[in-house]
């Protein structure tokens, strides 16, 4: 079985999600058997989620916080509900409240317990701590293999 964690950005822009979704399924194609390690944020974890379960593979849930729900907006929530209820694991993590040291632990964690992760991410520094540069800069210092998956000349908005 291998594990696939992923880490990505929240704020896709649609003229990259395309793009995005036929690149998670790219790297899952090339494994037979997956779990799929996601905080389910909203954006590149829930895309990733979809499509781990959508090819027959599992989903480990890893919660950065209590009350972490809270951070959703409804659309987002419900997506959150469904997706956490098809996980066959979950992870929860001691922090008291959603803050950036819950969501740097979550990376980590995410990191040390996979194979290979997939990082939707721009190439650009992350915009908080745990943000995805410092995950993918993470992974890469432990030895662990990133696939970064993002459209050429496609920028997020520097405002979000």
């Amino acid at each position: 079985m291998t594990r696939i964690g992923i880490t990505g950005h929240q704020d896709i822009p649609a003229d990259a999600l395309d793009f995005i979704v036929d690149g998670i399924r790219a790297v899952l194609s090339t494994h037979e058997e997956v779990t799929g390690y996601s905080c389910l944020a909203a954006g590149a974890d829930q895309l990733f989620a979809v499509e781990i379960l959508r090819t027959g593979g599992q989903l480990h849930v890893v919660v950065p916080c209590t009350d972490y729900d809270t951070t959703f907006n409804d659309r987002e929530l419900e997506e959150y509900h469904g997706l956490f209820a098809s996980a066959v694991d979950t992870t929860r993590l001691p922090y008291p409240a959603p803050s950036e040291q819950a969501y740097d632990a979550a990376g980590r964690y995410i990191v040390e317990n996979v194979d290979l992760m997939v990082a939707v991410w721009d190439g650009e520094p992350a915009r908080g701590q745990g943000g995805t540069g410092d995950v993918v800069a993470y992974a890469r210092e432990l030895g662990v293999e990133v696939r970064v998956v993002w459209p050429q000349g496609v920028r997020r908005d520097p405002a979000s």
